[in-house]
């Protein structure tokens, strides 16, 4: 199994983006006064469009140790290669603990410091952006978190869109 990881904000301010609008009118997007904030922490198989996402309050090495075990978990019997920046929170004690327990199941492979364009995921970042958050204020951020929740898992349903999305089906 092949996986590319990285994490991702999660605000409660909408994203915005350019939009069309009546000439002399301009499009008002509504705001919360006070921004709250998660982290999506996820990774993508690059040949079969398979997502796992985890959305937690903070992206601290206990957080991306635990994508690491929900990658474990889903391929019990698999080797796992995990591609990812050189992000501080990706090399540390905890993270080390779940590679060494994997007992040579787990192998992590580091992308050259800040380079994100050699990492697909951040295309899949992208169109989750595009397709969920811009220009969308959710009630509350559980809202929010539902809506993310429920975009991964119709990815993991329609596995061709992701690969599309991250430029991994051959032309």
């Amino acid at each position: 199994m092949f996986y590319y990881a990285d994490e991702f904000n999660l605000t409660w301010l909408p994203t915005l983006i350019a939009m069309w609008s009546p000439k002399g009118q301009q499009v008002m997007i509504p705001t919360p006064g006070q921004t709250k904030k998660h982290y999506g922490i996820g990774a993508v198989n690059y040949h079969s469009g398979e997502t796992v996402v985890l959305v937690r309050r903070r992206k601290r090495r206990k957080e991306i140790a635990e994508l690491l075990e929900a990658l474990l978990e889903k391929h019990p019997n698999d080797t796992i290669y995990v591609t990812w920046d050189n992000a501080n929170t990706h090399q540390d004690d905890e993270v080390e603990a779940v590679v060494r327990g994997a007992a040579g199941r787990l192998i992590l492979l580091y992308l050259p410091t800040y380079s994100p364009w050699l990492n697909p995921i951040e295309m899949l970042w992208r169109y989750f952006r595009r397709e969920v958050t811009h220009c969308e204020l959710f009630k509350n951020i559980k809202a929010l978190i539902s809506a993310t929740y429920d975009f991964f898992d119709q990815c993991n349903h329609q596995p061709e869109k992701v690969l599309s999305a991250i430029g991994a089906l051959p032309s």
